[in-house]
């Protein structure tokens, strides 16, 4: 495992960062066993939020955090003010981000929240309101940093020029999608970057050294093993079709089959490329990923190592800068 460091965290940062949104559904003792195992595994950060399984996930977290007492060594990675579903209501405001933070606080069993990242972005609103609001509650001790999810790289920029115009503390972070694959749709509010469609992005993290918590590098399992282009039945699991429906493009299904061909030869699994493939961007990256369990985990692990030259990743994106 490879650590790096966040300003405002004192636990060395895992790059892998195991996410938490289907812990909530897990019985109770599998779920102690596979944050062990995940722990065990050189894991050091959980990313969790306010709505996975409506709190559930934050629940288990907090009880494991502390029946098994490791809160010291461990990083709590929370989100909040995420938008009613189906609802289009934004909830970006102080308001909800106390109420958030609270309801979290509560679930989790702790006394602050290492990094609090707002999980969507409201573009209407002045992002200088919900920086005073994230200043005040670091100055309670309720958060250690903060940083944003789903925010565009311009609104990260006008959001720390604001802080540093004033003597804030800006945002430490930010957690966009980001993989080999590009989406076709994603869930709504979602914010992805790539290489080739979003060069100016990529360019702006790596000139910044704003850490980047990437969700999805595997493209929600798209590069999993479980597709092809030419599958013969439909997936008749709804996620599955989600998954297509947000990356099943002849664009990524060339993707897909060029990272087979450079894993055949690499001697790696494809989900192992896929992975090693963000880290090799010159951005101070951490990967937000979802195995479901230790072993899994620790697989992941094993792409950290890989490295790839510039013609294998000229062959997988031809169009990257």
């Amino acid at each position: 495992m490879d650590y790096g460091r966040i300003p405002g965290i004192d636990v060395p940062v895992s790059r892998l960062i195991q996410g938490t949104l289907r812990l909530g559904q897990m019985d109770p003792d599998a779920a102690f066993a596979f944050l062990d195992g995940v722990l065990e595994a050189g894991c050091t950060a959980f990313d969790t939020a306010a709505v996975y399984a409506r709190g559930a996930s934050e629940s288990v977290l907090g009880d494991w955090l502390e029946r098994r007492g490791v809160r010291d060594r461990v990083v709590v990675i929370g989100k909040g003010c995420h938008p009613v579903f189906g609802s289009g209501v934004e909830r970006v405001t102080p308001e909800d981000l106390r109420a958030d933070l609270t309801a979290s606080l509560e679930r989790l069993r702790i006394d602050a929240i290492d990094l609090y990242l707002l999980h969507r972005d409201d573009p209407k609103l002045h992002p200088g309101i919900i920086l005073e609001a994230l200043n005040e509650e670091r100055a309670k001790g309720r958060i250690r940093a903060f940083g944003a999810s789903n925010w565009t790289h311009e609104r990260l920029a006008q959001a720390n020029e604001y802080a540093h115009a004033r003597g804030l503390v800006p945002f430490v972070a930010s957690s966009p999608g980001f993989s080999l694959a590009h989406p076709v749709t994603l869930w709504p509010g979602c914010v992805s970057i790539h290489p080739t469609h979003t060069p100016e992005a990529i360019a702006w993290y790596r000139e910044t050294r704003l850490p980047v918590l990437a969700w999805s590098p595997l493209a929600s399992g798209f590069f999993g093993g479980r597709y092809a282009r030419n599958a013969q039945t439909p997936p008749e699991d709804s996620w599955e079709r989600t998954v297509l429906d947000f990356y099943g493009s002849e664009e990524n299904f060339e993707r897909l089959e060029r990272l087979a061909r450079l894993a055949q030869r690499r001697g790696v699994t494809v989900a192992q490329a896929a992975l090693a493939y963000v880290f090799h961007f010159e951005l101070d990256l951490y990967a937000v990923i979802g195995p479901k369990s230790a072993p899994e985990f620790a697989t992941c692990s094993e792409a950290l190592a890989i490295r790839f030259s510039a013609e294998e990743l000229a062959e997988l994106e031809p169009k990257a800068p």
